[in-house]
C-alpha cells in the first residue's frame, strides 16, 4: 500500500483537529474518561479519512503501459533483461 501524500496527511489531520473541537464544544464533557473517548472518535475518524482518500487516489492513478519504455529509442541497460 502506497503511503500517504501530504495532502492526504494535512487532511486527515484537519479532519482530527475540527471533530474533536466540535465533539469537545458540542457535549460539554469535562471528565478525562469522555475527552478521551471523544479524541479517539476523532482519530479514528481522521484515520479512516485519510485511508478513504488514499483509497480514491489509488483508483484514479493510470496503470503503466507495458511497452512504454520501449518505445523511446533509447538503449536498454543490461541489467533490465530480455523478457
Amino acid at each position: 500500500m502506497p503511503r500517504p501524500t501530504t495532502a492526504q496527511l494535512c487532511t486527515g489531520t484537519l479532519i482530527v483537529v475540527a471533530t474533536t473541537v466540535a465533539l469537545l464544544a458540542v457535549s460539554g464533557s469535562s471528565g478525562v474518561f469522555e475527552v478521551a473517548v471523544l479524541v479517539l472518535f476523532a482519530i479514528a475518524l481522521g484515520t479512516l479519512t485519510t485511508a478513504l482518500l488514499m483509497a480514491v487516489a489509488a483508483q484514479r492513478r493510470p496503470a503503466a503501459e507495458p511497452g512504454l519504455g520501449e518505445s523511446s529509442g533509447l538503449p536498454r541497460p543490461e541489467y533490465a533483461g530480455q523478457g
